[in-house]
């Protein structure tokens, strides 16, 4: 099972209690997974479909809680193995499918003449639980999230571009929390790539079990490049210490070709003395090893002597 599939199969296990939440919930499902069926006498049926067992038990459960009306659950198979089942929810103008579209903020009035609404209800989204749960029905309708071991990717797939705005603004009411926009392929996609908002967006929606399976990968990742930039650094240093180590030995051996090494003081000949059998040690590593010990301005200081030095002659 994906990372995305086990998000919604804990979101799906969430029941709202309060019935604003619900109704929230519900049309933000609808919105996004549904679709009208004309039946007779110019009446609308609705059709919910989703391809996980889980999600569709989930809201005909909390349908049938809400407006006290059965839903017609029905399995089609899609002939494929890869692709799987839908699962698809009916409801039928004897199952109170208008009042359902009128409640979730899709068949609008206006004027007298109703009409098909295509953005967010503001009245359904007032209360900060409405929105989270209205974020809920939506992601459980037609959003996916990467594996975080992967990616950083939360997305929503919107039908119409009135509603992928709606969505954005509603996303963006909550504190540091910032989602964009693109159009793909005909829909509309609100998405977010920061592993920070999405780990919000989880928590929000109620999937807090993933959120901290989200922040253990960060962790581990966190370890993992601290632990690559020790290694480099680590790497860097020594490469830094060999390459002076290897000046320092080329110009001990000019002076000593030149006749010119037993002429230098005693301090001079002790480190490079030092320096010529320990080519891979630190300015504080050839300190410790004179006695008396010498800081690392005192070596750094006597080699730099070592190369002036053998740079007179030429």
């Amino acid at each position: 099972m994906s990372f995305s599939s086990e998000v919604k199969n804990e979101l799906a296990r969430i029941e709202p209690e309060k019935n604003c939440c619900q109704l929230a919930e519900i049309s933000g499902f609808i919105r996004t997974a549904g679709s009208l069926r004309l039946e007779g006498g110019g009446k609308f049926g609705i059709v919910v479909s989703t391809s996980d067992p889980a999600i569709a038990r989930h809201y005909k459960k909390l349908i049938k809680n809400y407006f006290d009306t059965p839903t017609e659950l029905e399995i089609e198979d899609n002939g494929n193995l890869k692709k799987g089942r839908k699962y698809i929810l009916r409801i039928g103008p004897e199952n109170k499918s208008e009042q359902i579209l009128r409640e979730v903020g899709i068949l609008m009035l206006r004027k007298g003449n109703d009409f098909f609404s295509d953005g967010i209800y503001e009245g359904l989204v007032r209360s900060k639980c409405c929105k989270k749960a209205y974020l809920r029905g939506v992601f459980l309708g037609s959003g996916t999230v990467s594996d975080p071991a992967r990616a950083y990717h939360l997305e929503f797939i919107c039908s119409t571009k009135v509603l992928a705005k709606d969505l954005c603004k509603l996303i963006n009411t909550f504190v540091d929390l910032s989602a964009k926009m693109v159009e793909r392929k005909g829909k509309y996609v609100v998405y977010m790539k920061k592993a920070a908002y999405i780990s919000d967006t989880l928590a929000i929606m109620g999937a807090h079990s993933h959120v901290l399976a989200l922040e253990d990968v960060l962790i581990r990742k966190q370890m993992r490049g601290e632990a690559a930039r020790m290694t480099n650094c680590d790497s860097a240093n020594t490469d830094r210490i060999l390459d002076a180590a290897g000046m320092q030995i080329e110009a001990i051996n000019k002076l000593k070709a030149a006749g010119r090494f037993d002429q230098l003081s005693h301090k001079l000949r002790e480190i490079a003395a030092l320096r010529e059998n320990n080519p891979e040690a630190s300015l504080v590593e050839l300190g410790e090893m004179l006695d008396p010990p010498l800081k690392k301005s005192g070596v750094n200081n006597r080699l730099k002597k070592l190369l002036e030095a053998a740079s007179e002659l030429g």
